[in-house]
């Protein structure tokens, strides 16, 4: 019969860690899929973009916008950013009962005849006599398997760099 400890030594520990580690390498793989799939339908959707409208009040006091003609832009041009996640930490939890036990039964059957004359009688008294013995193993085992995902900042090459190039004359300084 193995003790106890061997019990303990006998769980395959790192066939554990390694799938975990596998596990949350094909997870990671599968967030950044998902994030990459994410960017492309940003980077592909366009939408019609005002940038600037101009507020004019007449003379009257009556006041009118007029738009800018509007610009097509794609969705993470006007600032819409995959989220793209990584694994923290992941912990492995492994809580094992472990209960040996012996039983010992002893059974004993005791059978009586007697018969019984004119003034005399005599009785026999058979016994059998059993021993039994059983040998129980009881083991429980619980696991919990924890990780923590967080999001982090897309990559930084991800993030379009917005230069503005105004071609406008400049404004005629004020009259004094």
């Amino acid at each position: 019969m193995a003790s106890v400890g061997q019990e303990l030594l006998d769980v395959p520990l790192p066939e554990m860690v390694l799938k975990l580690a596998l596990g949350i390498a094909e997870a990671q793989r599968a967030l950044d899929d998902s994030s990459i799939e994410t960017a492309k339908a940003l980077a592909s959707e366009e939408i019609d973009v005002i940038l600037q409208i101009t507020e004019t009040i007449s003379a009257q006091g009556v006041v009118s916008f007029t738009p800018a003609p509007a610009v097509k832009m794609s969705l993470m041009q006007v600032g819409l950013m995959p989220t793209f996640y990584q694994f923290a930490e992941a912990t492995i939890e492994v809580t094992m009962d472990i209960k040996t036990s012996l039983n010992t039964e002893t059974s004993i059957k005791v059978g009586a005849k007697a018969k019984v004359g004119f003034a005399m009688w005599s009785a026999s008294v058979r016994t059998d006599v059993a021993h039994n013995r059983k040998f129980g193993k009881e083991v429980r085992g619980t696991s919990r398997l924890i990780t923590r995902m967080v999001p982090v900042p897309p990559p930084p090459r991800l993030f379009p760099q917005i230069k503005t190039v105004d071609n406008r004359a400049p404004a005629p300084p004020p009259v004094n």
